[in-house]
């Protein structure tokens, strides 16, 4: 994979969800609810201004310090990797970046992440928390089952 592969798929990531974010505080209300598959799948409009999971509500250390820290480390190991020609970690890096990248922008710009992704009784999400999230398992099971004599995938 070519090194100028992952800020396009970073910059695919995060407009997919500010556009998804976008069509949803233009069309509902905070609250409002349309079930899909009942309530067991619906877009529920919500204003999270916590981190994962609506955890730290408030705390502007934690949801903009500390998540700025950890998107420069992410994009900083990715980018070493990527000239390693390592493929899989600056791929995954890259999701998780993303993603911390687009709710972020909500954070500076809105004060609050555009929470609408309802599955059952889980929290309510949106794209970005589906890429981070993804990326983040999927790194420790590359960790776990496919590094190779301690060498970084």
């Amino acid at each position: 994979m070519k090194k100028m592969i992952y800020p396009i798929i970073a910059v695919l990531i995060i407009a997919c969800d500010q556009l998804s974010k976008y069509a949803v505080r233009s069309s509902m209300q905070p609250g409002e609810r349309i079930e899909i598959l009942g309530r067991w799948f619906s877009i529920c409009y919500v204003r999270n201004t916590g981190a994962a999971f609506s955890m730290f509500q408030g705390n502007r250390f934690v949801t903009v310090i500390l998540t700025s820290l950890l998107i420069v480390g992410c994009i900083g190991y990715a980018v070493k990797l990527a000239g390693q020609g390592k493929k899989l970690f600056p791929l995954l890096l890259t999701c998780i970046a993303a993603g911390g990248i687009s709710n972020m922008i909500d954070r500076l710009t809105l004060g609050f992440v555009t929470d609408m992704i309802s599955c059952g009784s889980f929290a309510i999400f949106n794209i970005a928390d589906i890429f981070i999230t993804c990326g983040c398992i999927l790194m420790m099971i590359a960790v776990l089952f496919m590094f190779k004599n301690g060498e970084e995938l």
